[in-house]
């Protein structure tokens, strides 16, 4: 328990925490801007099993948000790549592989093996995907999205809060909102939502705090300004209703 020492002395970790994260499996939607920080911090503070799942190799044109690769890394398989980093980091946690692109066909099955989703994919599609499977399989998910100098944060938890949909009831129309490649992102951005990301997860785990469940957290770099818009429940929604 030393490599945990710091967390441990914490009234709300303690060693019964540091079990229950050491017991806990999360699994990682896109290893990108906001996947990388949010898979080192899960692994470093213990989460024992961790799943990588992204079908992307890593591109030079990564490195400026995506920090769990190097120089040396490109061309590999993002989920390979990352997964020897955070071996490296914390050999004593099982990680878990999927170098595949979710789809209706493959979903269920693999969040079932994970008590907690996190969402740091960069497309509508995914996003979508994601919260109707975890809605319907009563599985927490954190979402997390950047967009230039700004990011936004929420908790989605099946049966206590609204989903994506209530949000967003449907994907924009494609091409409407530029991707990352198209509209920049700078890369500190996506590192404190990445940190928000895992800083979510590990407080549904641990069952402290106020997670953001029926909460959007927006995050404004170039105002350094944090603010909370409340997300109502969608009586009419066609997921979580």
């Amino acid at each position: 328990m030393q490599r945990y020492s710091r967390q441990i002395i914490l009234p709300e970790i303690g060693e019964k925490g540091q079990e229950k994260l050491l017991n806990a499996k999360v699994l990682v939607v896109g290893l990108g801007g906001l996947g990388s920080p949010v898979a080192v911090y899960l692994a470093g503070a213990g989460v024992g099993t961790l799943g990588l799942l992204d079908s992307d190799a890593v591109e030079l044109s990564n490195l400026n948000r995506q920090v769990i690769f190097s120089t040396e890394d490109i061309g590999k398989k993002k989920a390979a790549a990352a997964a020897q980093r955070l071996k490296r980091l914390n050999p004593d946690i099982k990680i878990n592989e999927y170098v595949l692109r979710l789809g209706q066909d493959n979903i269920r099955g693999i969040i079932s093996d994970y008590d907690i989703v996190v969402d740091c994919s960069d497309n509508f599609p995914t996003r979508y995907l994601a919260n109707d499977a975890c809605v319907l399989a009563k599985k927490p998910l954190v979402h997390g999205a950047i967009y230039q100098f700004e990011g936004q944060v929420t908790v989605i938890k099946p049966g206590q809060g609204p989903c994506y949909r209530c949000l967003f009831a449907e994907p924009p129309p494609p091409g409407s909102i530029p991707s990352c490649q198209e509209a920049g992102a700078l890369g500190a951005i996506a590192g404190i939502i990445g940190m928000i990301q895992a800083t979510e997860a590990i407080k549904l785990i641990l069952g402290v705090g106020q997670p953001l469940i029926g909460k959007l957290l927006v995050f404004n770099a170039l105002e350094m300004s944090f603010r909370k818009v409340d997300i109502p429940q969608n009586k009419k929604c066609s997921v979580c209703a």
